[in-house]
């Protein structure tokens, strides 16, 4: 049994009464109470002028009865006066101080409001008949009743007007039914008990229903901060991810570039092993880092869906070349399959690619022979995009667990430890922004096949500016053909570069800012390709930079390369079409950029 909260009384001691609601929510209830009166006040000079037109028709002079008729007209617009003075106060003075000025004059005002009812049966009971009272103590019966419902908020209001007018009606019975009042007694006895019993009853559905709205205002209350906070704490991670990403992203992108410079450089067989996992481990950590960050970026609610006609062939080819080095270093075939015409859909074309490139990486993770198909298949009325594999395989009771963050099956740990069961998942938030349907089919041991189903859309909405040219698969990088140009502030990675292309056999030139890179080009230097990092220290933009360079080189290709999380800049850039590489860049990835931009070799 969980523990009484010592702060709030228990439900089974007793019911809530009017001394546990707030002292707002009093000043509330008051109020109700307040306008009720005035509303009685209005409604008595109605129900008037009946009686005063009756008893006129008796014979009888109604001064009397005009009179009481003008005491009410008179009280109704003293107490709205009143009452607007109270609504001003409930606004301007603190709940305490409004219960403590006004209760005593709304208590005074319902006294009053009750026992002038009780005027008419003094007036007339010598010359009225009998039909005449007992309609008007039916009548006021029922105004009582009526205001045990709508007054009964503040018992004691209610109470005070009750009490004066229907108790002074009561002891004016023998007075006003002569002859009568031996049974018209105990019939108004009967009803001050059910009235008074009936206004208890309501009293305690209004407080009910106070105290249920203060507990449903403070639930809310507590939620709106649990939110708050886990928001702040969301907007802390994200921050603090974004700003170490870069400076963490740093080493890892040259370690990659360094070891496979070294790897191809080798001649000692006994380090392949060591080389091998070192380079493992660089590839690891690379996707660690895209996925946790890829997840963090998705579940901030920073990614901006655009929704857009995509052409699935030309991305899945593209898609398809960035990881066929990958592929071909593991021993696996890379095959695509797409359809003779064009396959468009609507879906927002960088978590699109952002799923598929996850897809493609875990079908190559958990392969260890046969290969890997990509493929466009038509399903229905729209097209759906499929990557099949022949790896371990998934048991299907694992169902949907799969796309859970941090979720690894037995199988997966068995064969690869160094996954970290963030891929999928970011693959199913992709899906879910864009409102896509994914799935999976998988036999154990035999293989699996992950679907992603976009919206379909109709050839005629493509853009020109999306129409995907057919990639040109780049094999191994030509030896000495092409130059590069490297602008990066970071002397590790500027080494990292230079090693690397020059284990490529290409030329490159690395510079730190800039000025120096504008310097080679006035000089007469004419790279075929440029890589500009975005955060240079010099304080410039990479991407305005890239876009100086590339424009007095037109004949040159261009890329951004980033280690930052989220940078308007280089959202522009995409959105502008040039391609950004996110640091680390896998350097298969880097391989078949360069296999698609420099020029190929001289045929001999």
């Amino acid at each position: 049994m969980s523990e009484q909260d010592p702060a709030r009384p228990a439900a089974t001691d007793r019911a809530p009464g009017y001394a546990d609601i707030s002292p707002a929510r009093r000043v509330g209830l008051l109020e109700v109470a307040f306008a009720r009166i005035n509303y009685g006040f209005g409604a008595m000079v109605v129900v008037s002028l009946p009686f005063i037109a009756w008893y006129a028709r008796l014979g009888q002079n109604p001064f009397g009865l005009v009179l009481w008729s003008a005491w009410y007209f008179v009280g109704f617009w003293v107490v709205r006066w009143l009452y607007r003075r109270y609504q001003r106060a409930c606004a301007r003075d603190a709940a305490d101080v409004v219960l403590r000025r006004w209760s005593p004059l709304i208590h005074g005002v319902a006294l009053v409001y009750g026992a002038s009812m009780a005027v008419p049966p003094l007036l007339t009971a010598a010359h009225a008949t009998f039909e005449f009272q007992l309609l008007y103590l039916v009548t006021i019966a029922a105004i009582v009743a009526s205001n045990s419902v709508h007054a009964s908020p503040v018992l004691s209001v209610f109470r005070c007007f009750f009490l004066s007018g229907w108790g002074s009606l009561t002891l004016l019975v023998p007075y006003s039914f002569p002859g009568h009042g031996y049974y018209v007694m105990p019939l108004a006895l009967i009803y001050i008990l059910t009235i008074l019993r009936h206004s208890a009853i309501s009293l305690r559905f209004f407080v009910q229903n106070v105290v249920l709205q203060e507990e449903a205002a403070r639930l809310a209350e507590d939620f709106r901060q649990a939110k708050e906070q886990a928001e702040r704490a969301l907007y802390d991670k994200h921050l603090f991810l974004t700003t170490a990403s870069h400076d963490l992203r740093q080493p890892v992108h040259a370690m990659g570039f360094l070891v496979e410079s070294i790897s191809r450089s080798n001649r000692d067989r006994a380090l392949d092993t060591a080389l091998a996992d070192l380079r493992e481990s660089v590839h690891s950590a690379t996707q660690m880092f895209d996925a946790l960050l890829d997840l963090s970026r998705i579940e901030s609610g920073r990614v901006q869906v655009r929704s857009e006609a995509v052409d699935l062939a030309g991305m899945i080819a593209h898609v398809a070349a960035v990881f066929r080095e990958e592929a071909r270093d593991r021993g696996l075939a890379l095959r695509v399959h797409l359809p003779p015409g064009q396959a468009i859909a609507i879906a927002d074309a960088t978590l699109l690619r952002q799923a598929l490139n996850n897809l493609l990486h875990n079908a190559l993770r958990y392969t260890r022979r046969g290969g890997i198909l990509l493929a466009v298949r038509r399903r229905g009325g729209s097209w759906r995009c499929e990557v099949w594999d022949t790896g371990i395989g998934i048991a299907m009771r694992d169902g949907n667990a799969i796309f859970s963050p941090f979720f690894r099956n037995a199988h997966a740990w068995g064969i690869d430890s160094a996954g970290h069961g963030l891929g999928l998942a970011v693959v199913a938030r992709c899906c879910a922004m864009m409102g896509a349907r994914h799935g999976f089919r998988s036999r154990e041991g035999r293989g699996s096949c992950f679907w992603i189903h976009p919206e379909a859309g109709e050839p005629a909405t493509l853009p020109a500016s999306v129409r995907l040219a057919d990639p040109v698969a780049p094999g191994a990088v030509a030896h000495g053909m092409g130059t590069c140009l490297v602008v990066d502030d970071d002397p590790l990675v500027r080494s990292a570069w230079q090693t690397l292309m020059q284990s490529w056999g290409l030329q490159a030139t690395c510079v730190e800012s800039g000025g120096q890179a504008l310097h080679l080009i006035e000089s007469g230097f004419r790279p075929d390709v440029v890589f500009c990092d975005q955060r240079l220290r010099s304080g410039e933009s990479g991407f305005e930079l890239l876009c100086e360079l590339l424009g007095r080189l037109p004949e040159a290709s261009g890329a951004m390369i980033s280690g930052e999380l989220d940078s308007a800049e280089l959202g522009h850039a995409q959105e502008q079409g040039y391609l950004v590489l996110r640091k680390p860049v896998e350097t298969a990835e880097l391989q078949a950029v360069l296999g698609c931009w420099l020029p190929p070799p001289a045929r001999t």
